[in-house]
């Protein structure tokens, strides 16, 4: 009788267990092998080390190219070398970029800087917004930032601290640098791309990415 019954037993225990596949809304856009999906632009690039996005040869932007994304949370996990290490996610950026400084003009770059003031820190828009809180974890430590796009609106959410909310059209300093980017309205769904800003007199720097994950709002 119990021989007869433990194949029951064992096929209900598995309809029970939670599927991960059925219930993990978040679609992997860095599949930790390869640059598949990505694009490169500017003299400075990405290359995949050991499951890792590892920056090598100075400025450039590394942009999903399948589809513009909106009305979704972005989430990127990442770790700093050096505290002074800058880097960036940039947002809402309205065509395929073909150099470097489009996107930083056209698009919004969600900081990574851990040794920036509070409009140039880890978690703000750059030099729009005003850090809500600090929230970068010290250099060598993963940090997990949560990027929502819910149309102009844009909250950003690093390590659990909300540190950025912002809606297109809300006032911003005036651009002080030439660096820094035009003002103006952004589009609600844009191209999505990682900036890689390793110092070039360090053989050791930069900043590692290890996930890039979206999923639409509501799931």
């Amino acid at each position: 009788m119990l021989r007869r019954s433990t194949p029951m037993l064992a096929i209900l225990a598995l309809v029970a267990l939670p599927g991960h596949a059925q219930t993990d809304a978040w679609r992997q856009l860095f599949n930790g092998k390869d640059l598949t999906g990505w694009e490169q632009v500017g003299p400075g690039k990405f290359v995949v080390e050991d499951g890792l996005l590892k920056p090598i040869g100075g400025l450039g932007l590394l942009y999903y190219t399948p589809n513009k994304i909106g009305d979704s949370v972005i989430r990127v996990v990442f770790k700093v070398t050096n505290d002074n290490d800058n880097a960036g996610v940039f947002i809402r950026i309205p065509i395929p970029p073909r150099e470097e400084w489009m996107p930083v003009h056209y698009g919004e770059e969600v900081q990574i800087y851990g040794a920036g003031d509070d409009h140039h820190c880890s978690g703000v828009l750059y030099s729009l917004t005003k850090a809500l809180a600090r929230a970068a974890k010290p250099a060598g430590e993963w940090n997990t930032m949560e990027i929502t796009l819910d149309g102009p609106h844009t909250v950003v959410v690093l390590n659990g601290v909300k540190v950025t909310d912002y809606t297109e059209g809300q006032p911003v300093p005036e651009r002080v640098k030439d660096y820094e980017p035009q003002r103006g309205r952004r589009p609600d769904a844009g191209y999505i791309g990682l900036q890689n800003h390793p110092r070039e007199d360090k053989t050791d720097s930069g900043v590692y990415f290890k996930e890039v994950a979206v999923k639409p709002l509501g799931k």
